[in-house]
C-alpha cells in the first residue's frame, strides 16, 4: 500500500462481510467505483503491518500494550495474561469474554490478581495489572515464548485448543487449570454475577514477546479508541487520539469496530470522497480487514465509464 502524503487520510475498516447485506449509499457506491482497488493479506495483524512497521518482525503485542501502560517494557519480555469469562460445555471450556468485557475496576483487578500472585511468582513470571482490563507475566527478556491466539480471534472457541502443544504447552496447561481453580474459588465472583455481571474464571495467554528495536508509520496522528492500534502508534511516535464521531482532519482513523454501512457511509466514507473531489486531501485509502483496499484520487473523477460500485462485499 502507498505511503499516504501530508494532506491525506486512511480508514481502517473490519471485513466486509462484518456489514452484512447492507447497501452502500449512491453518493459513496459511485466514487467508490472509480477508486484504486487492491488485494492485500487478511486478518487484524496482515491489516495492521500495512500501517505500523516493526523491526525485528514479530507481533509482541504485549510488550507494545506494557509499553502504552507502564515505563518497564524494555526490561523483560512480556505476554498478556488477560482476564477472561469461560463457559463449560461437553467439550470443554468456550471463551465467551475478555478484557475490557468483563468491565472490572482496578479494586476487583487487583483482588483477583492477589490470589494469583503466588501461583505466577512461584513459577518465575510475576503477574500484575497496570490496567484492570490488561493483566501482564513478567518473563526474562531471553524466554521463547510461542505463539498463542489473540482472543478477539479465538471468541466461542475452546481455549485449550489455542495452548502450545508438547512439553511447553503441559506447562502453560498445568498454569492455567491451578489459575481457573484459583479464580472460580475466589468470592469477589459471587458478588459480580449478583449484580449482573460474568464472573473472572480463567486467564488468557498471548501477545507475548520483547519491545520491538523500531517501529514506524507515516501518520502523525492516528485515530483510535482501540488499545493495540494506540499501543503501536505511542510506539512509533506517533500522536494517538480518540476517534472522533464523524470525519475531520488528516491520519489515519481506526474504524474497524463499526458495523452499521449506513452511517459508515454517511459520516465517513461520503466526507472523505468529498474532501478527495474537492481538493481537500490529495489521497484516501480505505483498507478493509479482509485485505480488499481502495485508494481515491481527484484525478479519478473523470473516470465517467465506470460504474458504481455494487455490493460493498463482491
Amino acid at each position: 500500500m502507498a505511503a499516504p502524503t501530508a494532506a491525506s487520510a486512511t480508514l481502517l475498516l473490519p471485513a466486509r462481510m462484518r456489514f452484512g447485506g447492507q447497501s452502500l449509499t449512491p453518493e459513496v457506491a459511485k466514487p467508490l467505483g472509480r477508486a484504486d482497488r487492491m488485494a492485500h493479506g487478511a486478518g487484524e495483524r496482515a491489516q495492521l503491518e500495512r500501517h505500523f512497521d516493526l523491526l525485528p518482525r514479530g507481533w509482541p503485542v504485549a510488550a507494545l500494550t506494557r509499553a502504552f501502560d507502564a515505563d518497564d517494557a524494555p526490561l523483560a519480555a512480556w505476554l498478556r495474561a488477560d482476564p477472561a469469562y469461560v463457559r463449560p460445555d461437553i467439550n470443554g471450556a468456550r471463551l465467551v469474554a475478555s478484557g475490557d468485557a468483563l468491565q472490572l475496576d482496578a479494586g476487583e483487578a487487583e483482588a483477583f490478581i492477589a490470589a494469583l500472585r503466588p501461583t505466577f511468582g512461584d513459577a518465575g513470571m510475576p503477574i500484575d495489572a497496570p490496567r484492570p482490563a490488561r493483566w501482564y507475566l513478567r518473563l526474562p527478556r531471553e524466554a521463547k515464548i510461542a505463539s498463542m491466539t489473540a482472543p478477539a480471534d479465538a471468541l466461542g472457541a475452546d481455549l485449550f485448543e489455542h495452548l502450545p502443544e508438547g512439553p511447553e504447552g503441559r506447562r502453560w496447561r498445568a498454569l492455567l487449570s491451578e489459575a481457573q481453580v484459583l479464580l472460580h474459588q475466589h468470592p469477589l465472583n459471587v458478588e459480580r454475577v449478583g449484580v449482573g455481571k460474568p464472573p473472572v474464571n480463567s486467564l488468557w495467554f498471548w501477545g507475548g514477546g520483547v519491545l520491538p528495536d523500531h517501529v514506524t508509520t507515516p501518520y502523525a496522528v492516528v485515530h483510535s479508541d482501540e488499545i493495540t492500534v494506540r499501543a503501536l502508534a505511542h510506539a512509533a511516535g506517533a500522536r494517538g487520539e480518540d476517534l472522533p464521531t464523524r470525519f475531520a482532519g488528516t491520519g489515519l482513523f481506526d474504524l474497524r469496530a463499526m458495523r452499521d454501512l449506513r452511517q459508515l457511509c454517511d459520516l465517513w466514507l461520503d466526507p472523505v470522497f468529498d474532501a478527495v473531489r474537492d481538493g481537500v486531501l490529495s489521497s484516501a485509502q480505505i483498507d478493509c480487514e479482509d485485505g480488499t483496499s481502495w485508494t481515491a484520487l481527484r484525478s479519478q473523477r473523470w473516470r465517467l465509464l465506470r460504474k458504481p460500485h455494487g455490493a460493498f462485499d463482491a
